[in-house]
């Protein structure tokens, strides 16, 4: 871990937020200076409040049914540059200054798969 991170004040609680049926809410994960999605995730209040705590992005793992803080293994640690709502309160926006892969692939983003490309 390195002195990036930091104690963020948020301006909404999470019982504002609009959650899913698992009772959590969807975060969209971006590096903070391309805007590349790097990653989709989600969070549980405990995440929530671990994240404005600690200033490190903190996820709740569903196929481990436990806290995940992004990095603790791995050392590839995002740390929160802005946190945005979106309109219907459902999902957050993250950016945030990725070290290393955000993938558990070692790819930089989860997003590198090529489904579709259109013709001009």
């Amino acid at each position: 871990m390195s002195n990036e991170a930091k104690l963020l004040n948020s301006k909404m609680s999470f019982d504002e937020f609009k959650l899913n049926s698992d009772g959590m809410l969807t975060v969209v994960v971006q590096d903070h200076k391309t805007n590349e999605v790097l990653m989709v995730a989600y969070m549980t209040k405990e995440a929530y409040d671990k994240t404005i705590e600690t200033g490190i992005m903190t996820y709740y793992s569903r196929s481990r049914d436990e806290l995940w803080i992004k990095g603790e293994t791995s050392g590839h640690y995002q740390y929160v540059k802005d946190l945005y709502i979106d309109c219907d309160r459902d999902t957050l926006l993250a950016k945030v200054k990725q070290i290393g892969a955000a993938c558990h692939t070692g790819n930089y983003s989860c997003f590198y798969t090529d489904l579709l490309e259109k013709e001009d």
